[in-house]
């Protein structure tokens, strides 16, 4: 149609320069936090009202039917006549505001939680995609994390609860053990006795300066944990059943400077890797994995340093401290709910070793005492103090159903007894594999269990490992969780201290002489009750070649507990059966041989129930 568009608009010369009026009044003003001057009364303004040539200063907000317009502080706003506000920014003339940073303001917490927590998803994400190891690439058997100058656990990304709640105390053990740290250090360990997990699990920490020159002391610390598939050891993958010292689980790589100004260090790394009782199998895959984790850290602080550069280093290390205190008063606030008194619990590894837990609530406060545990074993089941501290960070956190970060500020409001010598605090140099898979799972139960919130779970990570003199393969199978007093258990699924994916059938099949020849549900696994408990899975691989299989599991002679009167889950059961048919019933813990179409089955226990059956 030809007409005249011009004259069929409502502003017919939109070039026309508007008439200067009258600054507009406010519809009302309302608290507004801003960043730089923080939780403001600002005016409210109704977009409708705002005509040609009207003027407004932020901070302000401009309402309109269809959405919000935010004016920040040194910015000012103008009507054209063609009724379009634009906004220009003379923040730069103006003298910068001061913040309180006295008053945990919740807004900012929200907000340099939140930045936090994607500084070390950007980590992992890093992490992931420079990995080339299968545990770590499809997996996602890592965890990355951003720590204060004490070494203090400020957020991390949702990854594996046993790395992230025992990484400060690795932090900590390398910032007093490395006092002359210099830019551009990188340090690796895997040391249980020093913050560690288990010999698998390498950590590597690099610090962030602020300040240069000599004696200039780190102001914030990243770090990641990756678990390798294989870091030497009796058996393949590094899991092996009947080890008894610290050595037969593969090399121990006490803290040392992986990077030093910049440069990696491979020739050192390899020579440990080599040259120890029981070395690794595939010291490529190693090294190529600690080159990823070093560039996650790398890029966890040019973030960190750009997050320092835009906000100041006293915002962002007084919102850190802050970040922690209030998840130890979220903590204390649910420990409050809790009836004052002991609350007691009790149970049991498959051996017979006890793990006895005594809670005593006191107000806000609360005293967790593993007396009459078990002493530390001849096996592996023994857990470091730093796994024993992560399931107990973590059931607290478990504890706060508001949305705050995994921080060390959980345990301040909390006495954590642990007797020396104990499975909980074994010598130095004693096995440690399965404690930090297995022993903290029972760990977890049975502080649910005393404060009498959940059943036990499946107990066991389920940790299947199989390889020969060139690779290690490792994986851990999920289960069935424990029921609540108002939610069932879930089936099939990782549970507490375990966060990994499981290895996809093509992945899987692909990279190893293995087929997957059936991976479901275990029905009628789960525990009877009012809610019932989360029921197993059954994995069962057949091999196409000769292998050394080596399992690491729980919950095969006990049963996960019910509460309430609900009850237990099934154990678990692992079985082999040969290519000529036969069958054989294995113990829980087992390295065998397999020959080629041979399959091994795994069925993980159930979860138990909670509440007797209506």
């Amino acid at each position: 149609h030809d007409f005249d568009r011009a004259a069929m608009s409502p502003i017919a010369n939109p070039t026309a320069a508007p008439t200067p009026q009258a600054r507009p009044s406010p519809r009302r003003h309302e608290p507004v936090w801003f960043p730089d001057v923080g939780r403001i009364e600002a005016p409210v303004y109704d977009r409708e009202s705002l005509t040609p040539g009207c003027e407004i200063e932020g901070p302000a907000l401009v309402l309109e039917d269809i959405g919000s317009i935010v004016v920040d502080p040194g910015f000012r706003g103008r009507i054209g006549s063609d009724g379009v506000l634009c906004l220009q920014d003379e923040s730069r003339a103006a003298a910068p505001k001061q913040r309180d940073l006295g008053v945990a303001d919740p807004v900012r917490l929200e907000v340099f939680g939140g930045r936090f927590m994607s500084i070390a998803e950007q980590m992992g994400a890093a992490l992931r995609n420079t990995a080339v190891s299968t545990n770590i690439k499809e997996r996602l058997d890592y965890s990355c994390a951003v720590f204060d100058a004490g070494g203090g656990l400020v957020a991390n990304a949702p990854h594996i609860p046993v790395h992230l709640g025992a990484m400060g105390d690795t932090v900590r053990s390398v910032r007093d053990g490395f006092p002359d740290l210099a830019p551009g250090d990188v340090i690796v360990t895997n040391d249980p006795f020093a913050g560690g997990s288990h010999l698998p699990d390498v950590t590597v920490v690099t610090p962030l300066f602020l300040s240069e020159g000599q004696g200039a002391e780190a102001s914030f610390y990243v770090a990641s944990r990756g678990h390798h598939a294989d870091l030497g050891g009796t058996t393949p993958g590094s899991m092996p059943p009947d080890s008894r010292t610290l050595e037969d689980e593969g090399v121990v790589i006490r803290a040392f400077r992986l990077v030093k100004a910049g440069r990696f260090d491979e020739v050192e790394i390899r020579r440990l890797l080599g040259e120890a009782r029981h070395p690794a199998r595939n010291p490529d895959d190693n090294v190529a994995d600690l080159e990823a984790m070093v560039a996650a850290n790398r890029a966890g602080v040019h973030l960190l340093e750009d997050f320092v550069r835009e906000e100041g280093p006293d915002a962002v290390s007084t919102t850190m401290r802050q970040l922690q205190q209030m998840a130890a008063d979220k903590v204390a606030l649910e420990i409050g709910r809790l009836a004052d008194g002991e609350h007691r619990f009790e149970d049991q590894m498959d051996d017979g070793t006890p793990i006895c837990v005594r809670l005593e609530v006191r107000g806000e406060g609360m005293r967790i005492d593993f007396s009459g545990t078990g002493a530390a074993v001849t096996g592996n089941l023994n857990a470091p103090r730093a796994v024993t501290h992560a399931a107990v960070i973590y059931v607290l956190r478990c504890l706060v159903s508001d949305r705050i970060p995994l921080n060390g500020g959980c345990l301040e409001p909390v006495e954590i007894i642990i007797p020396s010598g104990s499975i909980l605090d074994p010598p130095e140099g004693c096995a440690v594999v399965g404690g930090n898979v297995e022993t903290s799972q029972r760990v977890v139960d049975v502080l649910l269990g005393a404060i009498g919130i959940a059943a036990a779970s499946q107990g066991t990570m389920n940790n299947v490992t199989f390889g020969d003199n060139s690779f290690g393969y490792y994986e851990t199978i999920g289960g069935g969780a424990g029921a609540g007093r108002d939610f069932p258990g879930a089936s099939g699924v990782h549970t507490h201290m375990t966060n990994t994916r499981i290895t996809d059938a093509e992945v899987l099949e692909s990279r190893y002489p293995v087929r997957l020849s059936r991976f479901s549900l275990r029905p009628g696994s789960g525990g009877e009750g009012r809610q019932p408990g989360g029921d197993g899975l059954i994995r069962e691989y057949t091999f196409t070649a000769p292998v050394t299989a080596t399992l690491l599991t729980e919950r095969r002679e006990t049963r996960p507990f019910g509460l309430e009167g609900g009850g237990p889950g099934a154990a678990g059961r692992n079985q082999v059966e040969r290519a000529d048919g036969s069958r054989e019933r294995l113990p829980a813990r087992c390295s065998i041989e397999l020959a080629a179409g041979d399959s091994l089955r795994i069925e993980t226990p159930g979860g138990g129930g909670f509440g007797a059956p209506e």
